[in-house]
C-alpha cells in the first residue's frame, strides 16, 4: 500500500485474543489501519502517541475496564469516536458508558461491518449537527408560524388557540390581522 495514502486507524481493546486478531484483520480488509492491545493501561497509552479515529472498548477486561478508561480517552482526543463492545449487555451498562463519553454501546459478538456501519452513522450525525444554516428566521417570523401551526391545530378556534398559547384572544387576532414578518 503506498504511504501517500492515510488510512482511518481503528484501535480495539480487548482481552480476547482472538476476538482481537479477528476484529483488526476485519478492518484491515476494510482499508482501515488497524492495532489493538489488552488491556486500559494499554489503551491510554497508544491514544496518547497515535490518537486513533476510532476506539473499540471491551467492558470488562482484567485491570481498568472499558468503562474505567471512557474519559481519559475523552481528554486526550474528543474528536475519536469511542464504541464500547460487551458480552454482558444490559440497560444500565449502556447508559453508563454513555454518561461517561462513550459514543456508542454494541453487544458482542459484534463484527466489523456493525461497528463501521455505527462509526458511520456517527461522523454522519456529527457534521450534519455542526453544519449552520446561511439564515434564520427573525423571532416575528417564528412567533407567527407558532401562532399559525396553534390556529391550524385548533380547528381555526381563534379562542381556544389564545387559551393554549396563554394570550388574550384580541391580542392575537391583532398579531394574525398584520403581515407575516419578513424571514
Amino acid at each position: 500500500m503506498p504511504q501517500s495514502e492515510e488510512l482511518p486507524l481503528a484501535l480495539v481493546v480487548d482481552d480476547d485474543e482472538v476476538f482481537r486478531n479477528r476484529l483488526c484483520r476485519a478492518f484491515s480488509e476494510r482499508r482501515w489501519e488497524a492495532e489493538s492491545v489488552i488491556d486500559g493501561e494499554s489503551a491510554l497509552a497508544f491514544a496518547q502517541e497515535r490518537s486513533p479515529d476510532l476506539v473499540t472498548l471491551d467492558l470488562r477486561m482484567p485491570g481498568r475496564g472499558g468503562l474505567d478508561i471512557i474519559q481519559e480517552l475523552r481528554a486526550i482526543d474528543s474528536s475519536m469516536t469511542i464504541i464500547v463492545l460487551t458480552g454482558y449487555a444490559s440497560i444500565p451498562t449502556a447508559i453508563s458508558a454513555v454518561k461517561k463519553g462513550a459514543d456508542h454501546y454494541l453487544s458482542k459478538p459484534a463484527d466489523a461491518d456493525q461497528i463501521l456501519n455505527a462509526y458511520e452513522a456517527l461522523r454522519r450525525l456529527n457534521t450534519d449537527a455542526t453544519e449552520v444554516p446561511e439564515t434564520v428566521p427573525s423571532l416575528a417570523r417564528v412567533e407567527w408560524e407558532h401562532m399559525q401551526r396553534v390556529i391550524t391545530d385548533c380547528d381555526g378556534n381563534i379562542s381556544q388557540a389564545a387559551r393554549l398559547l396563554g394570550i388574550h384572544r384580541r391580542s392575537l387576532q391583532r398579531k394574525l390581522s398584520k403581515f407575516p414578518p419578513a424571514r
